[in-house]
């Protein structure tokens, strides 16, 4: 979906050599198959958002791309222009943010990156390309086992060496087994979400009381940054009760169980986890065909309404009845 508005923006400045880069895994990455650069590039995008675009398109792979840092290098708008005018972009067909699971077991976390096309791109070509990332990804070959040590070369074994005979010194009694008192990884998680964000803090009471809820989650096969971001996605701008939130975040988006597979061999790998697309606007996660341009549904209703969520049928028929009820009181005796 490309705007159709011919503009003249002004050229975006020149990438600095100091332009800080993501942490590894982090950051901006290319699309394949992109045409090469032209003048004419986003020239259909408006003055501000091909600005924008032409200063991305120059960024090296791996540089961070945050709004904050963008806005510190584009000295002609703000953190909110470029918050915007990215979501113009992720509408124009040229980036997406998504999150995807690295690694295996405990030592799975969660990776931010934003893939980049100079060539517009549609929906369509979108959601195929980062079916095939994941595909890529869960396809990567495991590290080869290491090699066993080769025999050395046969000869004449030396001959052992004879220990004298050592007295074994009396053992002590077993002493008592000292309770385990870590707290569970279900508690953690709960823990350090305050940490997060403040409008999230949790007492120490409140969080043994959501222990049971959020190690369902976790019996499930997700992992706690999983948990984590599911939970604060999209959060409101007050919240009121923290705990009550939560919980009903916990039962509302429990995931499903997976079936057991009796036939699968045990060496059998974990499945890799599909890539989420993040809403450009507002960072809500989901599949990438839930999300078309780039944008979760509420965020692309007011989108394409012009920036005014769509009307409730609700609400209206209750204004039109107020306002009937206004007139028969306001009628004259």
């Amino acid at each position: 979906m490309v705007t159709q508005h011919l503009s003249s923006a002004l050229p975006a400045p020149a990438v600095s050599a100091a332009y800080p880069m993501a942490k590894p895994g982090y950051g901006k990455r290319s699309a394949p198959g992109q045409q090469a650069r032209a003048r004419d590039d986003f020239a259909l995008l408006p003055t501000r958002e091909r600005y924008v675009a032409g200063f991305v398109d120059h960024l090296p792979d791996g540089a961070s791309m945050s709004v904050k840092q963008l806005a510190k290098q584009l000295p002609l708008y703000g953190q909110q222009a470029i918050s915007t005018a990215l979501k113009a972009l992720s509408v124009a067909g040229h980036l997406r943010r998504v999150r995807c699971a690295v690694g295996a077991g405990d030592e799975t976390r969660w990776v931010f990156r934003t893939f980049w096309s100079r060539t517009a791109r549609d929906n369509e070509w979108w959601t195929t390309y980062l079916a095939t990332e994941t595909a890529s990804q869960a396809a990567a070959p495991a590290p080869p086992p290491a090699r066993p040590e080769s025999p050395a070369v046969a000869g004449p074994a030396p001959k052992p060496t004879p220990v004298p005979p050592q007295r074994t010194p009396p053992q002590a009694p077993d002493a008592e087994p000292t309770q385990n008192t870590a707290p569970s990884p279900a508690y953690l998680a709960l823990a350090r979400l305050g940490r997060n964000d403040h409008r999230l803090g949790l007492s120490a009471d409140d969080c043994t009381t959501l222990e049971p809820l959020a190690k369902q989650w976790l019996d499930r096969g997700v992992t706690t940054d999983y948990l984590t971001s599911t939970i604060t996605a999209g959060l409101p701008a007050q919240i009121d009760s923290p705990v009550g939130l939560i919980r009903r975040r916990l039962i509302d988006k429990l995931p499903p169980r997976l079936p057991a597979t009796a036939s699968t061999p045990a060496d059998t790998p974990a499945p890799t986890l599909r890539l989420l697309v993040e809403c450009t606007d507002c960072g809500r996660p989901g599949p990438p065909e839930a999300l078309p341009d780039g944008l979760c549904r509420p965020c692309h209703t007011t989108h394409t309404t012009g920036g005014q969520p769509s009307p409730d049928p609700t609400q209206i028929a209750a204004v039109k009845a107020h306002m009937a009820n206004l007139r028969d009181l306001l009628k004259p005796v």
